[in-house]
């Protein structure tokens, strides 16, 4: 029973040493504009040079992530970026920026009185105080010479794919694909970006917390758009349809494989 125990205490020692290592290869950092911060965390390249030019990723948690400890929102997602395989075949400079928990990508109403939440995207808005850090942030990195300015994606999940939606809308010439997971966000701007950004869309037939008929709606109309977006309908998954999502084996080569327009 001892040996047991032994092994087991090994094991969780592992897994906890696995999961540090993980976090240790994004860097914390805090972008500062004014008297605002946003924290986020940053992966490099193996071997990065600022001789040499990379993509750029940015990833957008859900609402269960958000906090100001820039660590949580590297729950999901992060491991895709950060496999060594993947690194390997795809090198880039990976973001995860962290919401607060008073706030959302998005600006949108919402409404968890019942579920499916009830959300409802207005047009004309100011964007969210994280949404215009994060795109200042992005503004910034995009402007350095080591960053391939043809290559930059955005992705996200729940709350972050709406807010994928949403930077896309405020920000249709910074990217050249996207992928939004369970998200939702204003139809009618989808003419912002429908013809500029290559999209993939995700959602799980099931999903009680999002509505898939948010997903559905999004790529009928960034198809009336112009657009040609790729969508996936997990038809046994519910909220969490990142996990089918993320075990795409064509996701990140779709990905890198896209080029501004």
């Amino acid at each position: 029973m001892k040996h047991i125990k032994t092994q087991i205490t090994f094991c969780l020692l592992l897994i906890t040493s696995l999961t540090f290592a993980q976090k240790d290869l994004y860097k914390e950092k805090v972008h500062i504009k004014g008297k605002d911060t946003l924290k986020y965390r940053i992966m490099y390249p193996e071997n990065f040079s600022e001789d040499k030019q990379y993509p750029v990723v940015l990833f957008l948690h859900g609402a269960g992530e958000r906090g100001n400890d820039n660590q949580r929102q590297l729950a999901h997602g992060s491991k895709l970026f950060a496999d060594k395989t993947n690194r390997g075949a795809f090198p880039a400079i990976v973001i995860f920026p962290q919401c607060p928990k008073d706030s959302y990508w998005s600006n949108a109403d919402v409404d968890r009185s019942s579920f499916p939440i009830k959300l409802v995207f207005p047009k004309d808005k100011e964007a969210t105080k994280p949404m215009q850090l994060v795109i200042d942030l992005m503004q910034d990195v995009t402007s350095k010479d080591y960053v391939n300015t043809d290559k930059v994606y955005v992705g996200g999940l729940s709350m972050g794919g709406m807010g994928t939606f949403e930077i896309l809308s405020r920000q249709p010439d910074m990217f050249a694909a996207a992928i939004a997971i369970c998200g939702d966000g204003n139809a009618e701007l989808t003419k912002n970006y429908a013809t500029k950004v290559d999209l993939w869309v995700f959602h799980g037939a099931n999903d009680d917390v999002v509505d898939p008929k948010g997903s559905i709606k999004m790529v009928n109309a960034i198809l009336e758009n112009g657009g040609k977006p790729n969508f996936t309908l997990y038809s046994d998954a519910n909220h969490n349809s990142w996990d089918s999502t993320f075990a795409e084996p064509e996701l990140l080569k779709w990905l890198f494989s896209k080029s501004k327009k």
